[in-house]
Order: structure tokens, then sequence, then C-alpha cells
């Protein structure tokens, strides 16, 4: 037996690599997978237990950039392999949860070190061909951001399991880190491979096992995810994939006895509705479920009168259409005052113009297409509520083309009311609206930004006034639960900028740091009294 107490160091972040340099060879080797992807249609299984199961009810996973092109064909599951992953998941709980938390975490470790070294350019590309990704944003999310999660909730859980109570010469108290009792439901959204990986390798190593509903518009790189942690030596029934309807697998999970909780990313609306059915079958449950989501946002850029325009500028520009605007952290919504307003407007159309979009393959387009034909006409419809309303004006974009691939040019919308629906309503995809107010209504404006929304996920502030900061901090006090000082709004990194927001945003319990993973535990203090009393008596 290997009584040695481990502690697993203190990681840095991944190195980005560079796609950039199109002699390189870390160019050519996306390219080549980049190819591998486009050419091999795949076949993508339930995997429940360990084993892969063909329904032989099946759907296809196709390019946001050309539609027509189809990827993988996938399963979906029936109610009937819901209720078999819900029973492997019970099934492999004693054997995981009793395996030490070290012989976990190397499991995980071993994962971020296939992904680092073996698997880079396969999971990037997929994340590319799958999730309309140029090779920047699939970088930072497939690669860097799931071995930064891997590794860095290895560490953060050597921290939980080594914090114990005070004692003294009398008693030994110690805190045991039980996972919860039942087995965990993870839905994950199509927007970030490394959500999808964090979802659920975080609630794993905590010792509990799970059910996971990936999303449909992300099953290429979640079923390559799911087979390197087969890879790493994760136990059968530890992490069970069940592809198909959400409303249905839902449906059975959520009236089952042994759930205990849910990790979830994805809409408002569809997190109130899992709420809603939590709180319908409380009674049918052994525990109160632990209910942790990460989900819309509104999110903004504050702009004071000392700013500098080209930052400003250069902010608005990745913060808004980096990845279409598909992130729950993008730029929705900035407010500019009146004095810096015409040189930012005439520099943001002037860098906007140079803006390249088109196929994931071109590593020189900026932008891709939208996910799918649901979210093309969702932010079409915004865009075109603008384009006849007199309350705003599209002064860049507002073009959209489906043929080929669900394209949107980055669009930006000036509104002279500052509740226009567009400022207040997420649209998730390529669309900044922006309000521009008088200088000396500075701090009027930051009431009014915190009470637009009914989100509180990320927001920026742009200024060289200290006071400014300060103010603008205060009054948005809870407008975000990631605010950024002269910077975008996106880009929160694990270690270093714990990830979440309140209000209608989720539950901010801080993905990329230990507040999450405790999340996933279920402590029992044990108290043992070295010399117990043998009376009653005081005296």
């Amino acid at each position: 037996m290997n009584n040695a107490i481990y502690h697993f160091r203190k990681p840095v972040n991944e190195t980005v690599v560079n796609y950039y340099r199109f002699d390189s060879e870390e160019y050519r080797k996306l390219q080549d997978a980049l190819k591998q992807i486009e050419s091999n249609k795949i076949e993508i299984p339930l995997i429940i237990d360990g084993k892969e199961i063909y329904t032989g009810n099946t759907g296809v996973v196709t390019m946001p950039h050309r539609h027509q092109h189809i990827l993988a064909v996938y399963h979906k599951a029936s109610s009937q392999h819901v209720l078999m992953a819900i029973e492997a998941a019970n099934k492999a709980k004693q054997a995981w949860m009793e395996l030490s938390w070290v012989e976990r975490a190397s499991i995980f470790q071993k994962a971020a070190e296939l992904i680092s070294k073996r698997y880079r350019y396969l999971l990037n590309a997929a994340t590319m061909h799958g999730q309309g990704k140029n090779a920047y944003q699939a970088e930072i999310d497939a690669a860097c951001e799931v071995i930064d999660y891997l590794r860095f909730n290895n560490y953060f859980a050597s921290k939980i399991y080594s914090e114990q109570p005070l004692g003294n010469d009398e008693v030994i108290n110690r805190v045991e880190y039980r996972p919860l009792e039942g087995f965990i439901y993870t839905i994950s959204p199509f927007n970030f491979t490394a959500i999808a990986a964090n979802l659920n390798t975080s609630v794993a190593l905590m010792g509990n096992t799970v059910v996971w509903k990936p999303s449909t518009t992300a099953l290429l790189s979640n079923y390559y995810l799911m087979k390197i942690l087969k890879e790493a030596g994760l136990p059968d029934g530890v992490i069970n994939f069940i592809p198909g309807a959400g409303s249905e697998i839902s449906h059975i999970v959520l009236s089952h006895s042994d759930f205990a909780g849910i990790h979830f990313t994805g809409s408002t609306h569809t997190f109130k509705s899992l709420w809603r059915q939590i709180s319908e079958h409380l009674d049918t449950y052994k525990s109160y479920p632990k209910i942790v989501g990460e989900t819309g946002g509104k999110d903004f850029v504050f702009v004071h009168n000392s700013a500098n325009v080209d930052e400003v500028v250069a902010a608005l520009v990745r913060g808004a259409f980096e990845y279409q605007g598909q992130k729950c952290s993008a730029a929705s919504r900035a407010y500019i005052p009146q004095s810096l307003w015409k040189s930012i407007k005439e520099k943001l159309i002037d860098e906007l113009a140079t803006v390249k979009m088109g196929d994931v393959s071109d590593f020189t387009n900026f932008m891709n297409a939208v996910i799918d034909q649901e979210a093309f006409n969702r932010i079409m419809r915004y865009i075109n509520i603008a384009r006849n309303s007199t309350e705003a004006t599209i002064l860049f974009g507002g073009n959209g083309n489906n043929t080929t691939g669900y394209f949107i040019e980055p669009t930006i919308v000036q509104v002279s009311n500052p509740h226009f629906v567009t400022m207040e309503e997420e649209i998730f995809g390529p669309v900044l609206s922006i309000f521009v107010y008088p200088d000396d209504k500075f701090e009027e404006t930051l009431h009014l930004c915190d009470k637009t929304s009914p989100y509180g996920l990320t927001g920026s502030i742009f200024a060289n006034d200290r006071y400014a900061f300060v103010k603008a901090c205060r009054i948005l006090r809870f407008a975000a639960g990631n605010l950024y000082y002269n910077d975008k709004p996106t880009g929160a990194m694990v270690g270093q900028q714990p990830f979440g927001g309140s209000r209608g945003s989720g539950t901010n319990d801080k993905a990329g740091s230990h507040l999450n993973l405790l999340r996933w535990t279920n402590p029992r203090t044990i108290k043992e009294t070295l010399l117990p009393v043998k009376d009653y008596r005081y005296y």
C-alpha cells in the first residue's frame, strides 16, 4: 500500500501554438488533421459502461461553413439507453469513489498529456470543422483550455483534500470529502470543447460518476474527447456518453431517485426549465441535488472619456466578433462617451472592413460561420429588427448568406434608445450594439448599464482614470462575475480568472478554480475523542 502524501505541483497554463507561420511544422500538422477530418466520415456511437452502442436512430454532424458536408453520422439514445447509462454510473460509483484521489487524478493528468503531445491537432481540427472555429480559437479552447482544466483541477483537488479542521490534544478532527450520493448529469454546449471536458472531468475527479448529454453541434470533438479519456485509463461507467434529444434525456434523468446534481452550460431558458423539473421531483431524491449552471450573458464594454481609442477598438473587434460572437462572454453592448465616439466609430469601421470571413481551413479568415440554421435565423431576426427600427442604425454589416455556410457579417448597431431590444436580449452572434452617452452622464450611464440586462456574466471598463475605475467597479458590482479593466470581456484563463456570473447568468460557481470542485463534494466531519468522559456530571 502506498501511504505517500502526494501533491500535484502548481501547473502553468499550456503554451498556445502559433499556426500563422505557414511554413511551420505546426501549420502543416493542423492542415493534415483538417484534411483527415474532412475526408473521413465517421460513425459516433453512444458509450455506456465503456461499450459502444449503435442504436440505428441516427442524425448527422455537418460543417457550419459547408453545411452540405457531412462529417459524421451519430446515434441517438432512447429512454432505454438513458436508464442503461444511469445504471452504469451507479454500478461504477463504489469502486471509483473508493479509488485514491491521486489515482483518479493520474488518469486526467495522462489525458492532458495525450492532448498536448499526441491528439492536439486532431482535437483542434474536429473543433474547427465541427464547431466552426478558426485555428487560434480552436487552439486556445480544444487544446490549451482543456489541458489547463485537467491539470489545474488536479492541483486544486490536492489543496481541497489537504484542507482540514483544527484539533487539540484531546481530539482528532478531520473532514472526508465524499462525492455526492448518486450520479451527476452533465449537459455541455456547442461553443467550447473545453467546457465539455470540464463539466465531466471536474465532477469525476471528486469521485462522482456521470451521465453526459453532449451538444449535437459539438459531437465530433466531444466524441474524440471521450475516446481520449478512455485511452487515458478512465474506467468503464465513470462517464457515460449519450447523444440525443435533450428534453427526452432530461425527463428520465431528472425523475430518477439517484439523481444527485447537474453540471450545466447552456441557455438561461433551458437552465430555468431544468431547475423547475428538479423542484418538481424533490420528494423523489435521496438528497437535495447540487445545481450548478453557467448560462447566458449580455456582456458590456463601458468606455470612459480617458480611455485609449486604439485599445477600445481592438477590444470591441475581438470581444464581439471572435468566434462570431458565439461566446457567453462576448461583447454584445457598448457604452461610448460622446467625446470619443467619432474617433472610435471611424477606426472601428475601418478595422471591420479588413476582417476576412470564410472557411476554417483558410487561417487568414478571422471569422467563420455561425453554428447552424437555427442560430442563423435567430441572429438575422435581431438584425432585421434593428434595420426596420427608427431607434437603431446599422453602421456596418447586417448581411447574411446561408447558401453554402451560415455566414453573417460582423454587424454594428448604433441605438438611440439604451433599452432597445439588441441592448437587452442575448443574441449570441456577431452583433454589437452601441449607445453613445454624454460625457457628463458617466455615473448615470453606469447605473443604466447595471439595470439594462438581466444577466451578470462579464464586462469591461476602459479608462486611464483610476477614480473612474473605482466608481465603475462599485456601481457595476453585481453586473459582471468577471470584470476586466482595459481588456475585452472574453478569454478567462483557468487558474487566473475563475469564470462565472450570477443574476440570469448562472450560479457563479467559478469554473477554473477550487470553488467549482467543492460543489461536487459532500463533506463529512469525523471527530475522534481520545479520552472520552466517563461521568455526565460537570463537577
